[in-house]
């Protein structure tokens, strides 16, 4: 039975992915435990503290399928962690009790944070294979429409014009910085924990660093500098990054949304029989991914929240915050994989309109470059008075007093310094797209 839409048999895969699933199930979470306890017994061999045999044995047994799991649920029930009776099932499995050197100077928390660890690591190459197919995909959009004229907005209000290249390349950059800060996190997160009870490796004596150095080397861990049992800043910093990537995603999203409008229609989500469509009103085509999109940005907010909130822990080993992430990093991967596989169907499929774009452009007549004639009547009348002007004439146009070229040529201030055809370049808005092409090009090479 499922309750929630990640592990619904409807919802799941709108709302998280398989691949992401699988990486935070129960039984690749014990699977984990069990890689973290048998890399623990192979180190500890190696330096000669238990038995090579008892290594061998408990190695042959670390392989979650050995295991039984409804046993598992009712022990973690009872015992309140699940370290413990996976520790114990595996003692069980082992002959003539060699099982016992196994889970040798760990601790529950050295288990459970180490395999926190390797599963992120994990979790965080899917997402970096996501990123790095959303960045080709706007990639492809920027170069393609470099040069498309459309609407900049500002408060929802046509501003300047930009092109459709430089909006995708303005979150292109976005997903770039994403990677590259993916890239700096990781030799801070990819540190396992090993310090036993409080943290100082006493039940190791003198071997406690060989033997923590040496089970981070076996898992590929970074070694910590200390215990870091109640300093959670490494588990933060990654929900911290998804919040991050995310917000970027809802974003896209939003905006994906808007120019979907009826009275916008620049762009549309990809077209698939069916899909969007109204079960009253048979001509809407609704932003199906964006809203998942959005739905899922904000629930990764809130369990980031959460994250900081489990920040706040107490002494050597904390009375509760530790289970907060318990339930904020698995919710928080797995919505994030749903916002970023909607993304990649939705930024890889995007049909624009390039047509719907220049009419837009020109709804009002070229009043959206009034910028452009007023600096163009800036050397000749001074930039105030050629504000107030041009200011003046547009209100005039808005109230249905002419076209704005028209009361432009027919102004005697104008008129002495700029002649119609001069005007008409002025308010031709695809004369007014700055340096866009130009910032296209410089983010693109960055990408490259």
């Amino acid at each position: 039975m499922s309750a929630t839409v990640i592990d619904s048999a409807i919802f799941r895969d709108i709302f998280s992915t398989e691949a992401m699933r699988r990486i935070f199930s129960d039984e690749s979470r014990v699977q984990y435990y069990l890689a973290v306890e048998a890399a623990l017994a192979r180190a500890e061999a190696a330096l000669g503290i238990i038995p090579a045999e008892a290594a061998v044995e408990i190695c042959r047994h670390c392989d979650v399928a050995q295991f039984d799991m409804t046993e598992l649920k009712r022990q973690t029930e009872r015992i309140g962690y699940p370290v413990l009776p996976v520790v114990q099932q595996l003692v069980g499995l082992c002959a003539r009790g060699l099982g016992e050197w196994c889970h040798w100077g760990a601790t529950t928390q050295d288990i459970t944070d180490t395999a926190t660890v390797m599963q992120i690591r994990d979790a965080l190459a899917l997402v970096e294979q996501d990123l790095a197919a959303l960045s080709d995909s706007l990639a492809a959009l920027a170069r393609r429409y470099r040069d498309t004229p459309m609407a900049g907005r500002s408060n929802l209000q046509q501003a300047v014009p930009i092109t459709f290249g430089f909006k995708a390349a303005v979150l292109l950059a976005g997903i770039e910085r994403h990677r590259a800060r993916l890239r700096e996190i990781l030799p801070r997160i990819l540190v396992g924990e090993f310090g036993g009870a409080a943290g100082t490796l006493a039940s190791l004596g003198t071997d406690g660093l060989k033997v923590q150095s040496a089970l981070m080397a076996e898992l590929g861990l970074g070694t910590p500098e200390i215990a870091w049992h109640t300093m959670r800043d490494r588990i933060a910093e990654v929900g911290c990054f998804l919040g991050l990537v995310t917000g970027t995603l809802g974003k896209i999203a939003t905006d994906v949304k808007l120019m979907m409008q009826t009275e916008v229609e620049e762009v549309f989500e990809p077209f698939a029989e069916g899909r969007g469509s109204s079960s009253t009103m048979p001509q809407k085509r609704n932003p199906i991914s964006c809203n998942y999109i959005t739905a899922c940005v904000s629930m990764v907010r809130q369990q980031v929240a959460a994250l900081l909130d489990a920040m706040v822990e107490d002494h050597e080993r904390a009375t509760g915050p530790w289970q907060i992430e318990w339930i904020a990093v698995p919710e928080i991967f797995l919505l994030s994989a749903g916002a970023l596989s909607q993304a990649r169907v939705l930024v890889a499929g995007l049909e624009v309109d390039p047509k719907r774009m220049r009419a837009n452009l020109d709804l009002t007549g070229g009043m959206i470059v009034s910028e452009a004639v007023m600096m163009g009547l800036g050397p000749h009348l001074g930039r105030q008075r050629a504000h107030d002007l041009v200011y003046d004439i547009c209100r005039k146009s808005l109230a249905g007093g002419g076209s704005f070229l028209d009361l432009l040529a027919a102004e005697p201030e104008i008129a002495g310094h700029l002649d119609r055809a001069q005007l008409a370049q002025l308010v031709d808005p695809a004369n007014y797209l700055g340096l866009a092409g130009e910032m296209v090009d410089r983010v693109l090479a960055l990408g490259r």
